[in-house]
């Protein structure tokens, strides 16, 4: 079992690099202004499960594989990569709705789910971080090391639904102002191709 003071630390850690501004959780931010809170929910589920399956990754082993190896690194995060800009296409030729209710502005639950999960499980920088970051917290002599890293990735992911959860309902406030003016939409939907185009980018050229 993993001593109290050690879990402590490390969600305590967890929430503070949930925090930090990423592409993750600028991603929720976006979708939230975009389609509303529910959008950055359903987006935030779909990218904590992709945290589940780093987590596996990490618990299994693979990730050590794709550490060692630059084509199945390279190779995913391309399909990342051109599947943002994908992204990007779609925000910047959307057309701005002055519908009072969200539902016409709202993309279906699981496209939302599958653009986060997409978000996460492309970018291969996550489980190697989890590489680096979940051992530093685990011990062989507390327990099975595989049993306490699935615990650890499982509290990851917790804090990482708080915080993002919570950038959600505010983007959410955020675009309030914004849904009945076709500029202000129109200019939402630019600003969201440029940041998915920005993801693919820096996704592209990072490095082992």
């Amino acid at each position: 079992m993993i001593p109290l003071e050690t879990l402590l630390v490390f969600i305590t850690a967890s929430f503070a690099l949930a925090l930090v501004p990423g592409p993750d959780n600028i991603f929720v931010l976006t979708q939230s202004v975009l389609y509303g809170r529910r959008a950055g929910l359903f987006v935030n589920a779909g990218l904590c499960t992709g945290l589940l399956f780093h987590t596996a990754l990490v618990t299994l082993g693979v990730a050590a594989l794709l550490q060692a190896s630059p084509l199945a690194f390279n190779l995913i995060k391309t399909v990342g990569a051109l599947y943002l800009l994908y992204l990007a296409w779609q925000a910047w030729h959307a057309h701005p709705s002055l519908s009072v209710g969200k539902q016409s502005r709202t993309l279906p639950k699981r496209a939302l789910y599958f653009r986060g999960l997409m978000m996460n499980m492309s970018n291969p920088k996550v489980a190697i971080f989890f590489i680096a970051f979940l051992p530093q917290f685990s011990d062989p002599e507390s327990g099975s090391v595989f049993l306490q890293m699935a615990m650890l990735g499982v509290l990851f992911m917790l804090a990482t639904l708080i915080i993002f959860s919570a950038i959600a309902w505010a983007g959410e406030l955020l675009a309030r102002g914004f849904i009945h003016s076709v500029k202000a939409q129109r200019v939402l939907n630019r600003f969201a191709a440029a940041i998915f185009a920005t993801l693919a980018i820096r996704l592209l050229f990072i490095e082992l």
